[in-house]
């Protein structure tokens, strides 16, 4: 058994959330098991959190802090805390991805992470067979309320046709999905391209590719392969991925075609469609 006073809070942003919530436990004058009876969990797996062997969820946080009248605190934590999940290469650009105000995106081959579901998201994640698969999938949720903060960024996505004919999951998740981005139909902020095979050959064939737009920063342009991501600023790179994507987006069906071909397809392919359920972003 781990020895929480041996731990350093210091090591990580999940054994800092560990140190903090034992403390604010402490001061409440709660054991373990009475603060699991307080939140709806047992008493070990508070243990687990404290000694950072287990990854808390949002719904934890934010029970914890109510029960301990801690004005947020450990729910400011937890976007650190899964963000320090994500695997190392990403990190940095999911801390550039939080600060951009305009996001754009050409996806090939799946759903852009901030539009997933968490089922697709789940199926997708786990192709890899990743060992730390849920803390994965939390994290790609939590990355998804930008779309919910105050002043959101502006999102444009072209999403190759043949990502919707991709099963992720099963039938039901792959209707989920499809009757999601439908529901952003109605969103100022998110908009939604999809090029079709009709296009042919276009710039988009080397694979995915994202853009981000700053208010002070230099854009960024984001590519990855199969073992990291790569980000870069240079004028030359990131002028080349704004050619293209104007390219891609001149190709694609507009945003009103786009959503009648997801509907045609969600209806043909995966049944009948089913009401779009905004619970699926976090």
């Amino acid at each position: 058994m781990v020895n929480i006073r041996d731990l350093d809070p210091s090591a990580s942003p999940l054994d800092y959330f560990g140190s903090e919530l034992r403390r604010l436990r402490e001061s409440a004058g709660l054991n373990q098991k009475q603060l699991g009876s307080i939140v709806f969990c047992t008493g070990s797996l508070i243990g687990q959190i404290e000694t950072a062997k287990k990854v808390p969820t949002r719904e934890f946080a934010e029970r914890v802090d109510a029960a301990l009248g801690t004005e947020g605190a450990l729910s400011r934590l937890l976007g650190l805390v899964l963000r320090s999940q994500l695997p190392h290469w990403f990190q940095q650009y999911a801390e550039m991805e939080a600060r951009a105000t305009y996001i754009s995106t050409f996806q090939s081959q799946v759903v852009y992470g901030l539009l997933q579901t968490e089922g697709y998201a789940r199926a997708v994640l786990a192709a890899p067979e990743p060992a730390n698969l849920e803390e994965l999938v939390a994290a790609r949720m939590e990355r998804q309320r930008i779309l919910h903060r105050e002043k959101p960024p502006l999102v444009w996505v072209v999403l190759d046709e043949a990502a919707l004919y991709r099963p992720m999951g099963n039938e039901r998740v792959m209707r989920k999905q499809l009757a999601h981005l439908l529901s952003f139909g109605g969103q100022r902020r998110v908009k939604l391209q999809v090029l079709p095979f009709s296009a042919g050959e276009h710039p988009g064939l080397p694979g995915a590719f994202n853009l981000l737009r700053f208010d002070s920063d230099p854009d960024v342009v984001y590519t990855e392969d199969f073992i990291s991501g790569h980000m870069t600023a240079d004028p030359h790179g990131v002028g080349e991925g704004w050619l293209h994507y104007d390219q891609l987006q001149a190709a694609a069906l507009s945003v009103r075609d786009s959503a009648a071909l997801i509907t045609r397809v969600m209806e043909e392919r995966y049944g009948d469609q089913p009401e779009a359920d905004g619970r699926d972003v976090a």
